[in-house]
């Protein structure tokens, strides 16, 4: 029993001297975060002419909305909508509420309108892979996305006419048809830096 103790301590000093080694996790760099740094960064810093590599556009954040107007008159609408959007991004959405009453659309103050979720890091990167490569090429008689959607300060909207694009939604389940949008925050200073960071990264740009 002494000796399994030591065992364990030993182990436990051996992590603290190396604590890369101690943390390191199974799971891998998201593929599309390794090509930014390896071939997407230095392609951007040459094609941009900037000086500092620091000044380089990258992905900030990725936001997902899903507007439900139907849920000013049935609340019990939101659930399918949380759930599906909860699976389509891995994490779990925040529901969005009204800012302000608007008499003519019968919205109260505080009353739930939808629900979004914010991605950063590697999920961020995970989900715009499979945005560009997996879900975009689904949709019927697509011929790219474009390139009118951004917003003068380097980031880009796209909008989703529904949900069963995404391969995790099982079409059986699915009650109702629900669009949503898809901002894409970058670093970028400029709307021009901003299509160039997306195209390297795989956006489908029309022609």
């Amino acid at each position: 029993m002494a000796k399994d103790n030591k065992k364990s301590q030993k182990g436990s000093d051996e992590q603290q001297k190396n604590p890369d080694q101690a943390h390191h996790s199974a799971k891998e760099r998201p593929r599309l975060r390794a090509k930014f740094e390896k071939e997407v960064a230095p392609a951007l810093l040459k094609e941009l002419e900037l000086k500092n590599p620091m000044a380089v556009p990258r992905l900030h954040k990725i936001v997902v909305n899903m507007g439900m107007g139907e849920a000013t008159q049935n609340a019990k609408i939101l659930d399918p909508a949380v759930n599906e959007l909860g699976q389509i991004t891995g994490q779990k959405p925040v529901v969005t509420r009204a800012k302000k009453s608007i008499a003519a659309f019968k919205v109260r103050e505080g009353q739930a309108i939808g629900c979004m979720v914010t991605l950063r890091g590697d999920r961020m990167y995970e989900f715009f892979d499979r945005l560009v490569n997996i879900v975009l090429p689904r949709v019927r008689d697509f011929r790219g996305v474009s390139t009118k959607s951004f917003d003068g300060r380097g980031n880009y909207t796209l909008g989703l006419h529904d949900q069963l694009i995404f391969p995790e939604i099982d079409y059986a389940k699915v009650d109702k048809l629900k669009g949503m949008n898809v901002t894409i925050v970058t670093t970028a200073a400029n709307d021009n830096q901003s299509r160039a960071l997306l195209k390297h990264l795989g956006m489908p740009f029309r022609a």
